[in-house]
């Protein structure tokens, strides 16, 4: 539906009975929120939205690049996108098609997957993430554990996202015995395993905690967007003091892409939205996991982290949600080498070195057999 590359384009799945009602709403609520009748005429023919193509229930709208925030905001786009039209009935975002302008400001991805691949020495095969848990271990086992990943061949270690500042593992000292125990553990093999470090703290502290991440020797940062924002996430990545690579983490975002007639299409969050904003790995849940989302679903999110996007550098899906050694198989059949495979508690059912040992050898067997 592309014709102009300078514009904004946003189709919506409309349930509403009155169409040409919710239509006629859509266009002007997104954008000057006024009588459509009492606006100059200017802003009537120029910044109201444009109905570019109505198939069905599918409504194609564009809008003028110039209503979206000059310095490469997201919190504008979004609300084009998706502001009073959230208070809609009914109403679910199917596609987004970015103006040419918007995608020279976002950042986009710093690393990227030819990035994250350098960071960590592996050129061809799946990486390989995984979670520290459970919450209530002491900060010295969190560390044991994650020195014993690294270790046994896991390429990201981030912190659970549920790992706040809590009595029994504080945020900064959690932070320096993980990193620590991590290059330890490269140091001793020759890997380069990064940890990541869960950024859910206070707003107000969290860009001084992604610092103080950098300095302790961490390699990646854990962001919550659905908690913290996408725009959040865009500070982090645009911020080349702090430049380590950013995992967006799913936690709140549910609620935007549910089964339904509302909301977004999960491809477009947890993918493109997520890209834009400069996530270098997007954890969503996976199908065959104890979420459930569909196949076709997950596909469409892989496909929004690589289709091509201007400048915009492709981020790394991250697959997980109650995967498990046995659905390695399954993980490459569906989102192939350039991802990030993430097993969190199976990896705990048995021995953590052997079971992580065995995840590290089942990659590479596959990357081996391609």
């Amino acid at each position: 539906m592309l014709t102009d590359p300078e514009r904004l384009y946003v189709t919506y799945r409309l349930g509403s009975a009155d169409l040409s009602g919710t239509i006629e709403a859509i266009r002007v609520e997104q954008t000057i929120e006024f009588p459509h009748d009492l606006a100059q005429e200017w802003i009537r023919e120029t910044l109201v939205g444009r109905v570019e193509e109505v198939a069905g229930d599918r409504v194609t709208f564009s809008y003028d690049p110039r209503i979206l925030e000059a310095d490469g905001a997201v919190t504008q786009f979004l609300n084009v996108v998706w502001g009073n039209v959230s208070l809609m009935d009914d109403v679910r975002v199917v596609s987004i098609e970015p103006p040419r302008t918007l995608l020279d400001s976002l950042p986009g991805p710093r690393f990227g997957t030819s990035g994250v691949r350098r960071l960590v020495g592996a050129a061809e095969r799946p990486l390989l993430m995984t979670a520290l848990k459970p919450m209530g271990m002491p900060a010295h086992e969190l560390a044991a554990h994650a020195g014993l990943l690294a270790g046994a061949g896991i390429d990201v270690i981030k912190d659970d996202h549920g790992l706040a500042d809590q009595p029994w593992a504080r945020w900064r000292e959690r932070l320096v015995r993980c990193a620590e125990a991590v290059a330890e553990a490269n140091e001793r093999t020759g890997r380069s395993a990064l940890y990541a470090p869960s950024l859910n703290v206070p707003l107000d502290r969290v860009v001084d905690c992604a610092h103080a991440a950098r300095e302790a020797g961490a390699g990646a940062l854990l962001a919550l967007p659905g908690l913290s924002s996408f725009e959040m996430v865009r500070v982090l990545a645009s911020d080349p003091s702090i430049g380590l690579p950013v995992i967006s983490h799913p936690a709140g975002l549910g609620s935007l892409t549910a089964r339904g007639g509302h909301g977004f299409e999960p491809g477009l969050i947890y993918g493109l939205l997520n890209r834009l904003c400069g996530a270098d790995l997007c954890v969503f849940v996976s199908h065959g996991g104890r979420f459930g989302p569909s196949a076709a679903e997950c596909e469409r999110i892989r496909d929004e982290c690589r289709r091509p996007l201007g400048t915009v550098e492709p981020s790394m899906p991250v697959p997980g949600g109650g995967m498990s050694i046995e659905r390695v198989g399954a993980l490459y059949d569906t989102y192939g080498a350039d991802a990030v495979y993430l097993v969190g508690g199976a990896l705990h059912r048995g021995d953590l070195r052997t079971n992580a040992s065995a995840l590290r050898g089942a990659v590479e067997r596959l990357a081996t057999q391609a």
